[in-house]
């Protein structure tokens, strides 16, 4: 067999992912994310677009500037003002690029640009001459390129190379093709498209159709050098193509694809969990890869050849995505120890008073149900210990409702070292509870955002809830978990008015 081909991944997890209803992220948490991915070790790291708001703006230059191994590059329209907004928030930064985009189907040129094929190829060109004037790497991309006449894409992907480009995009905006169709797409941009093969051809693929992998996989058989992709498939609609699965079909399937990336998949399962923390939003169990379920074997005979030999029913190892194979079952006889060792094998070094109260909170959990599981455990190392330090102390809070009585909650807390007790009536039990904070805390804040997620299955599950609040300009986002919903929901509204209080210290101190 040759030498297996280099292949780039190109990670739009903070662009085109955080555009998707639900999985909007703060600057604080896109390089935190942006930090994950390097280590991750992706190739190229699409920050965000420059030109579309002063927040989008500073986050594509902070993380350009901090970041010293992945290209960072700023996506923008072939308007110049894009362009210059890219360039300044990226300039002086160690590593990075601009990537254009423009439509090129008919149906896009005509309804939603109203411009002429031939306007299109003139605006492209010039678009990309200019980032050429900024930079030595310069995207471009034709949007619905899949409903795009195949010889018009060849002679604008012809005039932008011959402008400067060093990579063009051939994505599937919609999902709308099959991974024939794509292959043969593919290779007739290789092939018509002169110096094709001196620079990188690149694939941007949405699943639409439950086709985005199969039809990245395709494309880099044809000969595409970079793929486009998000951790957990996350993105417009359907989702993107998943960065998790495309490197592991790679890897798992070496042998028929002779294709290899610099992605350090033991890395992968803890950047999955690092988004879902961030954003609230978990994959579901059967999810390929990362899913709760993706190693998990419940069936006797499964179990039974599982046991005897892994490889009859796990076609990739669990530790190569950063999971290990042996799950103890954990419970209320589990010691601090045990809870330890779960916590490295799940990519957490914790230990001294963080363990301690992990380990308390895992026992109260162990008492009330019958077993643990990790995604339990994981909720319980992503609370914020802001719930349990900082301004504000959540002590304890009980409530009362019902059919025919009006929701009250007693709440008790420690605000700034004094212990402070009240009690307010809600509509509802989680209103109370959250009036009553306010009115402890003195707190003027506005709730924004408030979405509950239940951790595992059946009537005993944690429940995670995540709250957004706003106090003028200021924004702050808090977790809890519980099993009671309610307690939750106050320890997730305490965290956000710690890092509240904790925001306002800082800009008061500067």
């Amino acid at each position: 067999m040759s030498k297996a081909r280099r292949i780039q991944i190109f990670d739009t997890t903070l662009r085109d992912g955080e555009q998707a209803p639900g999985f909007t992220m703060n600057a604080e948490e896109k390089m935190q994310m942006a930090q994950q991915l390097a280590r991750l070790g992706v190739d190229t790291i699409e920050a965000g677009f420059a030109a579309a708001s002063p927040g989008d703006f500073d986050s594509v230059r902070e993380i350009g500037h901090a970041m010293n191994g992945p290209m960072i590059t700023s996506l923008c329209r072939t308007h110049f003002e894009d362009i210059d907004a890219s360039a300044e928030a990226l300039k002086g930064s160690p590593n990075w690029g601009i990537h254009i985009v423009i439509a090129s189907s008919p149906l896009h040129m005509k309804h939603k640009l109203m411009m002429e094929p031939d306007a299109v190829l003139e605006s492209s060109v010039r678009a990309v001459e200019r980032a050429r004037g900024y930079c030595g790497q310069v995207e471009f991309s034709a949007e619905d390129a899949t409903r795009s006449e195949p010889e018009f894409l060849v002679k604008l992907f012809t005039e932008t190379v011959k402008a400067g480009a060093t990579v063009i995009n051939i994505p599937d905006t919609v999902g709308y093709t099959t991974p024939t169709e794509y292959y043969e797409l593919i290779d007739r941009i290789m092939n018509d498209v002169p110096g094709a093969d001196q620079i990188t051809v690149s694939v941007h693929c949405h699943n639409d159709l439950g086709m985005a992998v199969a039809n990245s996989l395709a494309a880099l058989r044809a000969g595409a050098s970079q793929v486009e992709c998000t951790i957990n498939g996350i993105g417009e609609r359907a989702g993107n193509a998943s960065l998790e699965e495309i490197v592991m079909a790679l890897k798992t399937r070496s042998k028929l694809f002779n294709l290899e990336t610099g992605v350090q998949t033991e890395h992968l399962y803890q950047t999955s969990r690092l988004l879902t923390q961030i954003t609230g939003m978990s994959v579901q169990s059967n999810k390929a890869i990362v899913g709760a379920n993706a190693f998990a074997h419940e069936a006797g005979i499964h179990q039974d050849g599982v046991l005897k030999n892994p490889l009859t029913y796990e076609i990739m190892t669990p530790e190569s995505v950063g999971i290990k194979s042996n799950k103890m079952v954990l419970g209320k006889h589990s010691g601090r120890h045990a809870l330890a060792d779960r916590l490295r094998e799940l990519g957490y070094e914790v230990g001294g008073t963080e363990l301690n109260r992990i380990f308390k909170e895992f026992k109260r959990l162990a008492d009330l149900k019958k077993t643990v599981y990790d995604e339990d455990i994981e909720a319980l190392v992503s609370q914020e210990s802001a719930g349990q330090e900082g301004r504000y102390v959540l002590r304890s809070v009980n409530v009362s409702s019902g059919t025919h009585s009006t929701p009250t909650a007693t709440v008790e807390m420690e605000v700034d070292g004094e212990i402070k007790r009240k009690a307010c009536f809600g509509d509802g039990p989680v209103d109370a509870a959250m009036i009553t904070i306010k009115e402890i805390t003195g707190s003027r804040c506005s709730l924004t955002q408030y979405m509950v997620n239940a951790i595992t299955g059946g009537t005993d599950a944690l429940g995670e809830v995540t709250v957004s609040i706003e106090d003028g300009d200021k924004t702050a986002t808090g977790r809890g978990a519980d099993l009671d919903i309610v307690v939750a929901s106050a320890k997730a509204f305490v965290s956000a008015l710690n890092r509240l209080a904790l925001r306002k210290a800082r800009i008061q101190s500067l």
